[in-house]
């Protein structure tokens, strides 16, 4: 059974950094594309960063939400079936629950990974605060 565990969100300073973990079971992780998405209170859920996998021609790449992009880095271990988002320079408007989502990989990814319904797999998330 396919199952996605993440782990590592807390409450953190702005300007701070936080690391966190998606742990993949039930499924070879070198075959899925994987992406970070983060809900706030109110708010639709939103794809900040994906790592699409190399099964495919166009993979072996990362993309970012504009809001994002500089100070995330998202990477993935296939040998650990893990996944990691790394968050820099965090801001109160980062604050929010943070999903991981995995699907089979495909040639469309790059255009179509924001869509939160192509994703058949989710984890529970792990929350985020930025806050003094």
């Amino acid at each position: 059974q396919l199952q996605l565990v993440e782990s590592g969100g807390s409450l953190v300073q702005p300007g701070g950094s936080l690391g966190l973990s998606c742990a993949a079971s039930g499924f070879t992780l070198a075959d899925y594309t994987v992406a970070w998405f983060r809900q706030a209170p109110g708010l639709e859920r939103e794809g900040v960063a994906v790592t699409i996998s190399n099964s495919v021609g166009n993979g072996g790449i990362e993309y970012y939400s504009e809001s994002v992009k500089g100070r995330f880095t998202i990477s993935r271990d296939n040998a650990e079936n893990a996944v990691y988002l790394q968050m820099n320079s965090l801001q109160p408007g980062d604050t929010a629950m943070y999903y991981c989502a995995a699907k089979l990989a495909s040639v469309w990814d790059p255009w179509n990974w924001r869509d939160r319904t192509a994703y058949n797999d989710w984890g529970q998330g792990t929350q985020v605060t930025v806050s003094s």
